[in-house]
C-alpha cells in the first residue's frame, strides 16, 4: 500500500519518527549524522524505550553491543543499535542474539544474526555479509535493508533493497533469491509441511522514514532516495 502523508519529505520523516515514539534527541542524531558524514560512526545503543535489556541486564544509552550479546525488548519497548557499519531497530517483544557466529570482513563484523522471536528492521553496509536466521528461515543478505518478523508459524521477510537468498531453516533448501530496489518482493516463509513453503506478502510494519533514520546513523542514504527524496513512503 502506498500512502503520502506530507508534501515535504523532511516534515514527513520528522513526523513519522515522533509518531513512532522517537525522542527529539534522536532526531538531532539524524541531523548531525547527515551533516557530518565524515565523522566516525558512533557504535552502540542509540535510543531505547521501555524495557530493553542486554544479556538480561537493563541496557544503557551508548552501551556497546558485542558479538554474542542477547538483546531483548518487552511490551511497548524498542531499541536502536549500531554495530560496525550496520544499524538495527528492534521492535517490542523481540529477542535477538547479535552475531553468535561472526567474523571480521574488511574491518566490519559479519556472520550470523539470530532473531529468536519478534521483529527487527536492519540496514547493512556493503562490507558486511550477514545471514539473519529465525526458527523458520535463513536470509542471506549483503549490502541490504531488510525487515524480518519471526513467529512460530511463519517468518515475514521484506528485502527493502538489495539481494538476498531465502532458505528454509529446517531443511536448508533455497526457496528463492530476490533482488529488489523498493520493497518489491516481501515474502512469508513457512515451516516444512505447510501447503506452500513461501508466498508473496504485503509491505507491513516498517517505513521508509525508519530506513532513512537507520542509514543516517551509519552515514548513508537509502538507495531509493535520489537526493530529492521523491519516493512515497510505504507502510
Amino acid at each position: 500500500m502506498l500512502e503520502r502523508l506530507h508534501s515535504s519529505r523532511r516534515a514527513l520523516v520528522w513526523a513519522l519518527l515522533l509518531a513512532g515514539g522517537m525522542k527529539p534527541g534522536l532526531l538531532n542524531v539524524v541531523r548531525s549524522a547527515q551533516a557530518m558524514s565524515r565523522t566516525p560512526i558512533v557504535p552502540g545503543v542509540q535510543q531505547f524505550e521501555g524495557d530493553f535489556r542486554l544479556n538480561r541486564i537493563p541496557a544503557r544509552l551508548g552501551q556497546l553491543v558485542n558479538p554474542g550479546d542477547l538483546s531483548t525488548t518487552g511490551p511497548r519497548s524498542s531499541a536502536v543499535i549500531v554495530i560496525g557499519q550496520h544499524a538495527f531497530m528492534q521492535r517490542a517483544n523481540t529477542e535477538i542474539v547479535f552475531y553468535p557466529v561472526y567474523f571480521e570482513e574488511v574491518g566490519n563484523i559479519a556472520g550470523v544474526l539470530n532473531v529468536v522471536t519478534g521483529a527487527m528492521l536492519s540496514v547493512f553496509g556493503e562490507a558486511g555479509d550477514t545471514t539473519i536466521t529465525t526458527p523458520v528461515a535463513h536470509i542471506g543478505i549483503r549490502g541490504t535493508g531488510c525487515y524480518v518478523d519471526s513467529r512460530p508459524e511463519r517468518t515475514y521477510a521484506c528485502v527493502c533493497y538489495g539481494r538476498a537468498d531465502l532458505l528454509s531453516a529446517p531443511t536448508g533448501r533455497l526457496l528463492e533469491t530476490v533482488t529488489t530496489t523498493y520493497h518489491d518482493k516481501p515474502r512469508y516463509i513457512y515451516p516444512p509441511g505447510s501447503p506452500t513453503p513461501i508466498e508473496a506478502a504485503p509491505v507491513i510494519d516498517h517505513s521508509d522514514a525508519e530506513l532513512r533514520l537507520l542509514e543516517s546513523l551509519v552515514h548513508r542514504r537509502p538507495p531509493f532516495d535520489t537526493g530529492n527524496g521523491q519516493k512515497i513512503d510505504r507502510y
